[in-house]
């Protein structure tokens, strides 16, 4: 038995750390696309004023006049969304005030090819729908992606979240000698995150449940330890982890201090 995990939805980094890339909710998501409608359909107000007022004074005929009420639609609610989405890189006037950005489904910034296929069937499922389509898309999809982002590979990603307090591991009491001359290899990441989420979560779970789940870790984690030595599960994870942290910590500050001394020695050269 493990902890559950939805491996779909998570994205681990080279030393198995869940990166924090929650997809934003669907109220929240439809709030922002509210705002950035309010926002286009101002810009196009403000255009359809300046077209009468041009007209008024002579320099529109009907021709030029159709021309500019198309060129006022493209630009309102198409041309000015995906221009500022990819300015702001995958962030808008209506994102910014619910702490939301798009990025690809893989976690990477998104480009002008994807703002700009969100936009384009942003018109039809946002503007010309009154944002019924997107609705129902995001209310029947997991990140609450529209259909432009379903096309695109694209999704709403949170970036405004409270701040986690995570304490670094300590070495429990009494191994500092194993520690010492243990040999601990690098833990498969998936493995690892098991590792660290029973950690973080063990005191709220029950006392037979705590002691299984550290007992199967610490059995899938033995072959990447040796001498194994005689505490329990628990302790022994935390040993593990503490013993990881701090090597791969004094490695890279190592990494960091050998390339700072070569770029001195091309610098002076």
């Amino acid at each position: 038995m493990s902890l559950p995990i939805d491996a779909s939805e998570e994205i681990l980094s080279g030393e198995a750390v869940a990166i924090d890339a929650q997809p934003i909710g669907f109220i929240l998501r439809a709030a922002g696309a509210i705002i950035d409608m309010l926002i286009g359909f101002a810009v196009y107000l403000a255009f359809v004023f300046l077209g009468i007022w041009l007209g008024e004074i002579g320099v529109f005929d009907d021709a030029t006049a159709r021309i500019y009420q198309v060129a006022a639609i493209v630009i309102s609610f198409l041309v000015l969304p995906v221009t500022v989405e990819v300015a702001m890189r995958g962030r808008s006037l209506g994102k910014l005030a619910v702490g939301g950005r798009i990025v690809r489904v893989d976690g990477g910034a998104i480009g002008f090819r994807h703002s700009f296929i969100r936009g384009l069937l942003g018109v039809l499922e946002v503007y010309m729908t009154l944002g019924s389509v997107a609705i129902i898309t995001g209310a029947l999809t997991p990140r609450s992606q529209r259909l432009g982002d379903l096309v695109a590979g694209t999704y709403s990603q949170r970036v405004r979240v409270p701040a986690l307090v995570t304490l670094p591991p300590m070495l429990p009491q009494g191994m500092s000698e194993w520690a010492r001359v243990a040999d601990v290899a690098k833990l498969p990441d998936r493995l690892a995150r098991r590792i660290s989420q029973f950690l973080s979560s063990a005191a709220m779970l029950s006392p037979a449940a705590r002691v299984r789940l550290a007992d199967e870790l610490a059995a899938e984690a033995a072959p990447f330890v040796s001498p194994i030595p005689p505490v329990p599960s628990e302790t022994l994870l935390v040993a593990i982890t503490a013993v990881r942290r701090t090597r791969e910590t004094r490695a890279l500050a190592l990494a960091d201090d050998r390339a700072e001394r070569l770029t001195g020695r091309r610098v002076r050269v």
